[in-house]
């Protein structure tokens, strides 16, 4: 079952636009699908995200895709999962120059998976992987994230 949503995917989006790790890096989040089930993630180059090279730091590549992927299974699971962050890769294949996006889409397929893996209390570590694009589509970071994922014991799911 869906959790009950307390806010809209546009009021998060504008939300996440003004928190400061996102606001000054020149992380902007364009779109959020109303039911959660995509984004679309921005990251400028400017003065303040410059590596010493002149192109996009790593740590502001990696901060653009970190919270997507751990937000969008948390909110098409419900309050009845645990969802956390639990591991993350990253390998920069070309410098960013410009302008660079992230895009999530959480399928169906995935989250029956997810559910088919957590049946019975049981803990599931998934692995999502993003490709971080350039303007012309070249591949300039791949990330790939571990998300924790669990039934809550007090839901009447066995402990053991």
């Amino acid at each position: 079952m869906a959790r009950k949503r307390t806010m809209t995917a546009a009021t998060f989006r504008r939300g996440i636009n003004l928190w400061p790790p996102f606001l000054f890096a020149g992380i902007r989040v364009l779109a959020v699908s109303d039911d959660f089930r995509s984004a679309k993630v921005r990251l400028r180059l400017g003065r303040l995200n410059r590596n010493y090279v002149g192109t996009h730091f790593g740590g502001s590549i990696f901060a653009m895709t970190d919270p997507f992927w751990m937000l969008l299974v948390m909110q098409n699971l419900g309050r009845d999962y645990l969802v956390w962050d639990a591991a993350a890769e990253i390998s920069f294949v070309s410098p960013g120059r410009g302008d660079i996006f992230a895009e999530f889409t959480l399928t169906d397929d995935r989250l029956a998976e997810i559910r088919e893996l957590t049946q019975d209390g049981k803990k599931a570590l998934v692995w999502f992987d993003t490709e971080v694009l350039a303007a012309d589509g070249s591949v300039v970071a791949r990330v790939r994230k571990q998300v924790y994922v669990r039934q809550k014991r007090d839901q009447g799911v066995p402990t053991g």
